[in-house]
């Protein structure tokens, strides 16, 4: 998975800022190994207190509830990476389009980036920031996102080495957790029905190394919440 070198940590000061009022919680840094434990605790704890509504949305989950089913019952699978994927049920195309490695997706999706902290002795995802969220945003999916995979074309008009490496745009347990599933072939204006969810940990993400910036805020040390539905894989044999 990902190594995370001193020269990127220090090069994504430079190359990832905020402006002040743009900025989430600060937390305070912990080692990369406790970090990486952190993250699977607060995966763990997410799991056990969220649940799918009958669009497939994630919401909270009570302990007094006895309607709904928590995502920890859902049957998730967790990738050596440390990434979970949960497919919902009675939520997948049939038979669906294989998604590949360089094809072009369209993605219905609510996004949310955390921070897995322990307080009080008590580890969870904190400090909550959307990355993308195209439900209550546009109403259409995201078309062809470079967090999934990046154009040659855009790593080739880089200005700097780092900007033209793939793993500067792209969240590879993303890209890992999502070929497990298979995308619809529907419009762009269709109703969504969310199919699943993936959790990606930092160390699966873009840990502590620099990366484009795509919201204003820094990605270092936080984990991915994908809310999702694939509308359409379009296949491509080669890099595109």
């Amino acid at each position: 998975m990902k190594k995370t070198y001193l020269f990127l940590a220090l090069a994504s000061i430079a190359l990832v800022s905020c402006r002040k009022d743009d900025a989430v919680d600060t937390v305070e840094e912990v080692s990369i190994e406790t970090q990486n434990s952190y993250d699977d605790q607060a995966a763990q704890n997410f799991l056990d207190t969220h649940y799918l509504d009958a669009k497939g949305n994630i919401k909270d989950f009570v302990a007094t509830d006895t309607v709904n089913v928590k995502l920890a019952d859902l049957s998730p699978v967790t990738l050596p990476s440390g990434v979970i994927y949960i497919a919902r049920p009675g939520a997948q195309p049939n038979p669906g389009t294989v998604i590949a490695q360089y094809d072009n997706i369209r993605l219905m999706t609510n996004t949310i980036t955390y921070v897995a902290t322990n307080t009080d002795n008590k580890v969870s995802f904190s400090s909550p920031s959307v990355f993308r969220n195209t439900i209550s945003g546009t109403g259409v999916p995201e078309a062809d996102p470079a967090y999934y995979y990046v154009k040659k074309s855009v790593r080739d008009a880089a200005t700097s080495d780092i900007a033209k490496q793939s793993s500067y745009y792209e969240i590879e347990g993303f890209q890992e957790a999502l070929k497990k599933f298979k995308a619809f072939d529907i419009p762009d204006e269709s109703n969504y029905n969310l199919q699943g969810v993936i959790i990606v940990p930092s160390r699966a993400a873009f840990a502590r190394d620099a990366h484009f910036n795509y919201t204003g805020i820094s990605f270092r040390n936080r984990s991915f919440v994908f809310n999702f539905q694939v509308y359409k894989s379009t296949f491509s044999a080669e890099p595109r």
